[in-house]
């Protein structure tokens, strides 16, 4: 059985490289050797994500529009399909765009691969399980989605992409892997894009009052991005086809949440509750014994270590938005 210690890759191709999670991603994929074209169009990514790469050897930087088409120079031994606006803020602003690059921009990257014989990750989302009726959520779950409601956009490009993922490697054999990605958090994450964990250590710093929807006994299980980018990387060189849960299976409440981000920042914020976002899932929380069984794979970073480190880099990044 191959591990992710025993296999590398020459040169990998990073689709929304400059994004959150992606350029970690680039930064990892080079740390252990491989070569790395990150693919961005700057809709949601920031050049300042990938700035500290731009000067490193083998480092590539592609701007494009994966919908539009991917064309890479060096054939890929690995293609990373993480472009998608991820957050509500985004893919709320850009509807059309995010159905679009989770139709035609993973079927470019799918091309990419298939003609390179690469291996191929697609970047899913615990968004296709919806508002679970089953907790926690295991890979064999269908999902309760909501096909026309207002966060359908992101919930069913990422549910089309694993369709059209699926039906590549059955139609053309391609060597596929889906990852499913619970509530990744940690530096390099944007104050305004609408997600909790952004939004709560932005308005701690700034000394404003936490803004919790309902009433704040909605859960999510909490990734720190480090251990995503192990999980993912570690599905890549394994050889699965997935659907594989990546992410952590510990709770909290979103009122837990806002009040230990308010004790590790030692701000003097207060809680305040606001309307509660339509389709807002009640329970987010990954069952990841595939990714233990297959991958030898587990979070390792606790949330009060993660948070502490996502604050002390918020509190030297004071600008974390280009909207």
């Amino acid at each position: 059985m191959t591990t992710a210690l025993s296999r590398s890759w020459e040169h990998a191709v990073v689709t929304g490289g400059a994004g959150f999670v992606g350029s970690h991603l680039c930064a990892a994929l080079l740390d252990a050797g491989a070569a790395v074209t990150c693919v961005d169009d700057f809709c949601t990514g920031r050049p300042e994500n990938i700035s500290p790469l731009l000067e490193r050897p083998g480092f590539t930087l592609v701007q494009a529009n994966v919908a539009e088409g991917l064309r890479i120079k060096r054939r890929p031994d690995l293609v990373l399909h993480f472009a998608s606006p991820a957050s509500p803020a985004d893919y709320l602003r850009l509807p059309l765009h995010t159905m679009e690059t989770g139709s035609l921009g993973t079927r470019n990257a799918l091309e990419l691969a298939r003609s390179s014989r690469a291996r191929f990750v697609l970047a899913s989302t615990s968004e296709v399980y919806g508002d679970p009726q089953q907790n926690p959520q295991d890979e064999r779950y269908w999902g309760n989605v909501n096909p026309v409601g207002p966060r359908s956009v992101y919930d069913e490009a990422k549910r089309f992409g694993e369709a059209l993922t699926t039906a590549h490697a059955d139609t053309h054999g391609t060597d596929t892997c889906i990852v499913r990605l619970f509530n990744t958090y940690g530096p390099r994450m944007r104050g305004h894009d609408g997600r909790a964990v952004p939004t709560f250590v932005r308005q701690a710093l700034a000394g404003e009052p936490l803004t919790v929807t309902g009433d704040g006994r909605q859960t999510r299980s909490l990734c720190y991005v480090d251990d995503t980018v192990r999980g993912i990387l570690a599905a890549a060189a394994h050889g699965m086809r997935g659907p594989v849960n990546i992410g952590n299976p510990t709770e909290i409440t979103m009122l837990d949440l806002a009040r230990l981000v308010v004790e590790l920042a030692g701000s003097p914020s207060e809680i305040r509750f606001i309307e509660r976002p339509v389709d807002d899932p009640a329970v987010r929380c990954p069952d990841i014994t595939l990714a233990r069984d297959k991958l030898g794979w587990e979070p390792q970073v606790r949330a009060e270590e993660g948070l502490r480190r996502t604050i002390a880099w918020f509190r030297e990044e004071p600008a974390t938005d280009h909207d």
